[in-house]
């Protein structure tokens, strides 16, 4: 399976419990941080609700 790394870029601060939860199950918890997942149909979906706040680039 592929990998891919997600980096947060913009701030959790006024998004939905939702939104922060989605960002907790990813693993990022700080501006900037960066995280490996293998790109899972589920990983991919988080990543899509999630477009307006990481980066995300194949491993």
């Amino acid at each position: 399976m592929a990998k891919i790394k997600i980096t947060q870029v913009k701030s959790r601060i006024g998004s939905s419990k939702r939104q922060k939860a989605t960002l907790d199950a990813l693993g990022l918890r700080k501006l900037n941080q960066t995280v490996e997942h293998a790109a899972t149909p589920e990983i991919l979906g988080m990543v899509e609700k999630l477009k307006h706040l990481i980066t995300v680039e194949e491993v």
